[in-house]
């Protein structure tokens, strides 16, 4: 007896459920190994996460999908090319082809290097030895080879990785588009050079107490709203959250005594992508419509509540005379426009995460370039530490004194996230896009965060953004949410109009 339509989502539907669930465990997992494993559990933990992994591809790749896929897409359920069944055909059936082509052992693998090199990563950052990370990175490198290869391409072996992050993206449009911003950014920040004016610097480098951090950092991230009652705060090497479930979201950052902006702001950042995690519909659990659409897409939820929120003058307006109360040693005496400039001064620095709007997405540029050329062979992981150093010089007119300044500080290519830095970017662009567009939707945002008042612009993005889950790809999200194609412009408006204004030009 053949199923129905319905009875064939049905089954479709609790089949993926598994799946995410399994995957869920595995978010745990990595939780833990990054935040409170200890040191010698590494090994242990790796054949844990690839055990789970090969669990997971084999019920990806269960030919009964396959079918209950075909009995879904010739079915009238799909009429609506936006609907929930055709949204969820469309994208477990890009999930089942693509995983269909690789070798579970292949999956297994990729996961084991991938626990075990981050671990190496973090005893290489630490003491700075790009030796020891380097044969953990050949290896990666290879593995993801082999993934590109299995999945197959057009043009470039890379566009198979960066459309696993980035779905529809290709180096090509990446290129393209990143190109633009270059030639924007180049010209801001010969303006912003060419200023005499300058931030008190000396503001920010004073004694901060890491437990009074704790709490202020709470404070700005459940005024923006973060749920505690669904999600924690933990510390970590490499600031990340983890979306394990519903009612369940992991956030982390890490403190530095003499320094607010570096916890303060890394908190805010992953407290945007938390806040996307909790606003997806947890009815849909396990669904396409109930996943995030892109790592771009999540980055700019991260960087629009960090940057456009909490670098905005109109955030400290209401938060600064808390800060003060928090910091009196540092910030007493303080005056609201001399905080405001310094949280947002420009200038080239080592570290990405720490980077200023102005030139965290050359950081980005950086990052493409080398990857690509690692990947595709024309650069040697012998040669990396150099060549980034290179060619950072060039970019910042900096050169890393050692490696944890440069080829180091990125957890990523240990994780094997090779083709994910350009999403960073393109998040910063839909970021400025969407937040522009609030703005004409909702009115005086400025007037809204002066007086503490956040829920307008989350409900905002909670009903255009985070509950559509996968509806949307996210090129048709943003022509959907705004009217209008991504595009440098927004990003480069908001941009010149800030630093203008701090800069003088």
């Amino acid at each position: 007896m053949s199923l129905t339509p319905q009875a064939a989502l049905a089954e479709l539907n609790q089949k993926t459920r598994t799946i995410s669930h399994l995957y869920s465990c595995a978010s745990l997992l990595g939780w833990d190994e990054r935040t409170h494993m200890p040191p010698k559990g590494g090994l242990h933990r790796a054949e844990q996460l690839a055990l789970l992994a090969g669990m997971a591809h084999e019920r990806t790749v269960d030919p009964r999908i396959g079918e209950l896929l075909d009995a879904v897409r010739n079915s009238s359920l799909v009429a609506d090319p936006y609907g929930d069944a055709t949204v969820i055909v469309r994208e477990v059936s890009r999930t089942y082809e693509r995983a269909a082509k690789m070798p579970q052992s292949l999956v297994e693998e990729i996961t084991r290097t991938a626990s075990l090199g981050q671990t190496a990563w973090e005893e290489a950052r630490a003491k700075s030895e790009y030796a020891i990370f380097k044969p953990w990175l050949a290896k990666m490198l290879d593995l993801k080879k082999q993934e590109a290869e299995a999945v197959g391409y057009q043009d470039d072996p890379y566009n198979a990785l960066l459309d696993d992050y980035e779905p529809g993206a290709t180096v090509a449009t990446a290129e393209t588009i990143l190109t633009q911003l270059r030639a924007e950014l180049v010209g801001l920040l010969d303006k912003i050079r060419g200023s005499s004016r300058r931030p008190n610097l000396n503001i920010l480098d004073r004694p901060y107490p890491v437990d009074r951090q704790k709490d202020f950092g709470r404070l700005c991230s459940e005024a923006i709203g973060f749920d505690y009652q669904q999600g924690r705060l933990d510390i970590t090497v490499h600031p990340f959250c983890t979306g394990i479930g519903p009612g369940d979201t992991r956030i982390t950052t890490r403190y530095d005594d003499k320094n607010l902006a570096y916890a303060l702001f890394s908190t805010l950042h992953e407290s945007g992508h938390g806040i996307y995690d909790q606003g997806l519909d947890p009815r849909q659990f396990g669904t396409p419509l109930g996943e995030s659409i892109s790592l771009g897409i999540h980055e700019s939820q991260s960087r629009m509540w960090e940057n456009m929120v909490g670098r905005s003058r109109a955030f400290w307006v209401h938060f600064f005379p808390k800060a003060q109360r928090a910091f009196p040693e540092a910030l007493g005496t303080v005056t609201l426009d001399d905080f405001y400039f310094v949280i947002n001064d420009v200038r080239p620095s080592f570290i990405r995460t720490e980077a200023d709007e102005a030139t965290y997405n050359l950081h980005i540029l950086l990052r493409f370039e080398l990857e690509r050329a690692i990947f595709s062979g024309n650069l040697s992981v012998d040669e990396l530490p150099a060549v980034w150093n290179e060619k950072f010089k060039a970019s910042f007119g900096l050169t890393p004194s050692k490696d944890s300044e440069g080829c180091l500080q990125d957890v990523h290519w240990s994780c094997g996230y090779i083709g994910y830095f350009p999403t960073y970017s393109l998040g910063n662009l839909y970021a400025a896009q969407f937040f522009a567009q609030a703005r004409l939707d909702l009115g005086d945002l400025d007037a809204m965060f002066a007086r503490g008042d956040f829920a307008p612009l989350k409900e905002w993005l909670r009903t255009r953004i985070h509950s559509q889950g996968r509806r949307y790809r996210a090129a048709d999200l943003v022509q959907r949410v705004t009217g209008k194609p991504l595009s440098p412009a927004p990003l480069m408006c908001y941009m010149n109009a800030k630093f203008g204004a701090l800069y003088g030009f």
